[in-house]
């Protein structure tokens, strides 16, 4: 009898069980990734249309995926005990090297933001994504609920630091997404519906006071979303070309390739931060649900991973990274269909860049480590 239990334990093992033990030693959530590959191969169809049919482009981009999985694929095999450990430390030499880049950054596009290393060029409000979540996690990990007022107070003093050191570079729109990282932390860990109104009272206060230290041209984007006609030519010229691009696509759009707005020159920035404006004039309406879809998709899978997560710490990380991918194409398409203001962020995964796409793949490296850690994380 004993020998014919060990026979059938050492039966050879199903296609299905040596696919799951594969997913399982990469530590890799398949279902989050299927919808990753999904954006990717995407963004990629519509990236090839909106740079005239670019192959270089197209190279490039293939090349900052391939790194970005590598990256994902890297920090996804670290428990997220350890995460925990480093929080602090991170936080602290991210910080410090925002502040190098104030003194020393490499000036490009009229804002000094990248710190260049020789081989090695980067910008560290990008780490500082991810470096604002996991420290707020570490720190209200363990605390009260709700949150009291001082425990409020130094969560505002965290978030705050690098937000003011990222808007001085200036780079507003990476500022804003740091804010909502930490912001998104400290709703999730849980605060009065008092704190709550005092925090939106003393933003409304500061809005003056803030006013007054906006660059000209962030100025000018905010009276351009009230009025956009009031500059045509000029401050207005992006977001009315824009609108005509996903007007003149309908329900169905132009078809791929047939689009005259980005084609023409007529629609600036048609391939980073207005690309979706090339979605909706040459897949319509249908296509742009399509993209949302899958949107969609990815954000749940991440709420999903967060609610089953087995400490505070988790929970509120993978909670905020998936808010926070949330925030960033809402943001987006707000501001290309005239909903919200031109603030210059990215379509997360569908716009050409390299250093967006590294840390938004490092935020699902860290979801996955949440994910498939969970039976090692003590409750």
């Amino acid at each position: 009898m004993k020998n014919l239990q060990l026979s059938f334990r050492r039966s050879p093992l199903t296609a299905n069980e040596i696919i799951l033990r594969i997913w399982r030693y990469l530590h890799i959530d398949f279902l989050l990734l299927i919808g990753i590959l999904l954006l990717m191969f995407t963004g990629l169809f519509i990236l090839y249309s909106a740079t005239n049919q670019s192959i270089f482009a197209i190279s490039h981009q293939l090349g900052s995926f391939a790194l970005a999985f590598l990256v994902m694929l890297f920090i996804a095999q670290i428990p997220p005990h350890r995460y925990q450990v480093w929080a602090p430390w991170l936080y602290g030499v991210v910080v410090i090297l925002l502040i190098v880049v104030l003194g020393i950054g490499v000036i490009s596009k009229g804002g000094q933001r990248w710190l260049n290393f020789g081989i090695l060029r980067f910008q560290p409000s990008e780490i500082m994504k991810l470096a604002m979540p996991l420290m707020l996690s570490w720190y209200l990990k363990d605390k009260i609920l709700p949150l009291r007022p001082l425990v409020f107070l130094n969560s505002c003093f965290i978030i705050l630091i690098p937000v003011l050191l990222v808007a001085k570079q200036p780079d507003l729109s990476t500022a804003i997404l740091i804010a909502c990282t930490g912001i998104f932390v400290v709703v999730l860990a849980g605060i009065t519906w008092k704190l709550f109104i005092s925090m939106a009272g003393t933003v409304a206060i500061a809005a003056p006071i803030i006013w007054h230290f906006l660059h000209a041209y962030q100025k000018n984007r905010l009276l351009v979303f009230f009025s956009p006609e009031r500059d045509p030519l000029n401050s207005g010229y992006n977001i009315i070309q824009s609108k005509i691009a996903i007007g003149s696509g309908g329900l169905f759009g132009k078809g791929w390739l047939h689009g005259s707005q980005a084609h023409l020159q007529f629609l600036p920035e048609h391939a980073t931060d207005f690309i979706f404006a090339v979605c909706g004039e040459e897949f319509g309406l249908f296509g742009c649900a399509i993209l949302i879809g899958i949107f969609l998709y990815l954000v749940l899978r991440a709420l999903y991973i967060s609610s089953n997560a087995q400490d505070t710490f988790s929970r509120l990380l993978t909670g905020s990274l998936a808010l926070t991918f949330f925030a960033s194409f809402f943001i987006n398409i707000g501001m290309v269909s005239g909903l919200l203001p031109v603030v210059g962020l990215p379509l997360p995964l569908i716009s050409y860049g390299g250093s967006s796409i590294v840390s938004l793949f490092a935020g699902f490296g860290l979801i996955m480590s949440v994910r498939t850690h969970r039976r090692l994380i003590g409750s």
